[in-house]
C-alpha cells in the first residue's frame, strides 16, 4: 500500500472573471476525504481559482508528505510542471515574448514544491464515471464563488460538499409533424373537399347544389366521386 496521501484541488469562477473560488480536499492513503477547505475570491478568473487551489493546498500539507494532487485544470497543472522552467529561464515571458499570467501565484507554487514528493494526476471533470475527490473540490470551489464565503474542517463545516449530480444529456426533441400533404388524384387535382358555395355542374354532366361538398376534378370541381373516374 502506498503512504502517499492523495488530494483534489480545484478552483471555479462564474463568469471568467466573475465570482470565484478555490478548494482542496485532502484523503487518507485508501482515498477516503478527511479534510477540505473553501474560500472565496472575489472577482477573479478561472485559472485564478485553479492556481489558487493548488497554492492553497501545498500549503495545507507538511514539507515532507509525498502526495498525489489530482486536478482537472490542464492550464493549471502544466503551468507548473512544464512551462515553469522556460519561463524562469525566459525572464518569466512567455515564447511569445509576453509577460507570464498569474506570475505571482505560479512563483509561489514554485516555492512551495521546491524539495517535495508531489505527483500530479489529470482527472476529467464534470463525468458520472469521474474522480470522486475532484468532484468534491469542484463543488466545494462553485459554492464558494457563490456564496464568497469560507468553509472547511478547520472551520467547522465538518460535512463533505456533495456533488450535485451529473446531467445527461437532454433528451431530443422530436421534430414537430410536417404539415399534412395533399395527395395527387394523378390529373391535378388533391384530395381536398369542400362545400360549394355555389350550385354547379360537374365534369360527368350532373349538377351539384350548393352547400354539398365538392372536389377538384381535373381542372373543374365537381363530385368527389367522379375523382377516380377523371384520373382514369
Amino acid at each position: 500500500m502506498s503512504d502517499r496521501i492523495i488530494a483534489a484541488c480545484d478552483g471555479a469562477a462564474k463568469g471568467n472573471p466573475g465570482p470565484a473560488g478555490w478548494a482542496w480536499v485532502i484523503a487518507d492513503t485508501d482515498g477516503r476525504p478527511e479534510r477540505w477547505e473553501a474560500g472565496p475570491l472575489g472577482r477573479a478568473t478561472n485559472n485564478v481559482g485553479e492556481l489558487t487551489a493548488l497554492q492553497r493546498l501545498l500549503e495545507a500539507v507538511e514539507p515532507g508528505t509525498a502526495l498525489q494532487v489530482r486536478m482537472d485544470s490542464q492550464y493549471a497543472m502544466k503551468a507548473v510542471t512544464q512551462w515553469l522552467p522556460n519561463w524562469k529561464r525566459n525572464g518569466w515571458k512567455t515564447a511569445g515574448g509576453k509577460p507570464v499570467a498569474n506570475r505571482e501565484l505560479v512563483e509561489s507554487i514554485d516555492a512551495l514544491l521546491a524539495d517535495r514528493d508531489v505527483e500530479f494526476r489529470y482527472v476529467p471533470a464534470h463525468r458520472e464515471d469521474g474522480d470522486h475527490l475532484n468532484a468534491i473540490a469542484d463543488q466545494a470551489a462553485s459554492d464558494a464563488a457563490v456564496s464568497q464565503e469560507p468553509a472547511g474542517t478547520a472551520l467547522g463545516t465538518a460535512t463533505l460538499p456533495v456533488p450535485a449530480p451529473e446531467h445527461s444529456a437532454p433528451a431530443r426533441r422530436k421534430p414537430a409533424a410536417a404539415p399534412a400533404r395533399k395527395t395527387s388524384t394523378g390529373s391535378g387535382g388533391t384530395a381536398r373537399t369542400l362545400k360549394a358555395k355555389f350550385k354547379g355542374t360537374c365534369p360527368c354532366g350532373r349538377q351539384y347544389a350548393a352547400g354539398e361538398q365538392i372536389a377538384k376534378v381535373g381542372t373543374r370541381w365537381g363530385h368527389p366521386d367522379c375523382r377516380t373516374a377523371a384520373a382514369g
